[in-house]
């Protein structure tokens, strides 16, 4: 066994003893003050509610996660491509970031209206609040990524005559991909969380079903409480599994070259 082997067995086993430890007190803390359900229902109520109503969750998450795709490629790409401008041009810099530091402080509350008002309730409106959320984090990150570039390295390459494409492929982009993944991280972590939110704010049922943030205003006017506690289970599930995607593309990308990644022998 390696040496490393018990540190990974404790690093699985300690928060699975805490999660038993916290659904034991979960259990205790109904019995001793008798809790009724519909205000507070036990972990297998909860889990009961969500294999009940499975069909209507799986199709709730689908949109969910369409939305927060759809936002979160939008708020990538686009972040990246003003990011590089910003980056490239001081004068585009001075002219746009701090007007996009100032959008950045406007709360999605506000925006969501708007954002209804323009492209109507359901997905369109998803997307933009997902974009919204994600955008700024991708933005700022790369912006930075691409100023910070070791200045020694770019008179180099002025010395060597490289043009303005080859200081940004050879140098600029691999430089500011460590910054940009960052970004990217952020926003992944935030695109299930926007989705649920425009699901919340701007959400519909229309297609038959909503996202998981319409279903949670749904399962509390009806006071099914164990289904809306189901819905944050389904949320936790999806925002895992969509942040761990992302993980591991940051991974894939930089683990073979990056000092962050790169294991130390």
């Amino acid at each position: 066994m390696s040496a490393s082997s018990p540190s990974r067995l404790a690093a699985f086993l300690l928060p699975a003893l805490t999660a038993v430890a916290l659904i034991l007190l979960w259990y205790a803390f109904k019995a001793v003050l008798q809790v009724p359900s519909f205000v507070l229902p036990a972990p297998h109520e909860i889990v009961a509610a969500a294999w009940e109503e499975r069909t209507v969750l799986w199709s709730a998450a689908l949109v969910t996660v369409r939305g927060a795709l759809l936002g979160f490629t939008a708020a990538v790409t686009v972040g990246f491509l003003l990011a590089m401008a910003l980056g490239f041009s001081p004068r585009i810099k001075t002219s746009f970031y701090p007007l996009i530091l100032v959008l950045q402080m406007m709360p999605v509350t506000i925006l969501a209206p708007i954002f209804v008002l323009w492209l109507g309730q359901g997905l369109p409106s998803i997307v933009a609040i997902t974009f919204v959320i994600g955008f700024f984090p991708v933005v700022a990150n790369t912006t930075m990524g691409f100023i910070s570039v070791d200045r020694h390295l770019r008179e180099l390459f002025v010395m060597c005559n490289a043009t303005r494409a080859q200081e940004a492929r050879y140098l600029r982009i691999p430089g500011a991909m460590p910054y940009f993944l960052t970004g990217m991280k952020i926003a992944g972590t935030l695109a299930p969380i926007g989705a649920i939110v425009g699901d919340f704010l701007a959400g519909s049922a229309q297609g038959g079903v909503g996202g998981i943030g319409y279903m949670t205003i749904s399962y509390f006017s009806q006071l099914k409480t164990p289904a809306l506690f189901a819905t944050g289970l389904v949320a936790c599930v999806m925002g895992f599994l969509f942040v761990g995607g992302v993980n591991w593309l940051h991974w894939r990308l930089l683990h073979s070259w990056h000092d962050s990644m790169v294991k130390k022998e």
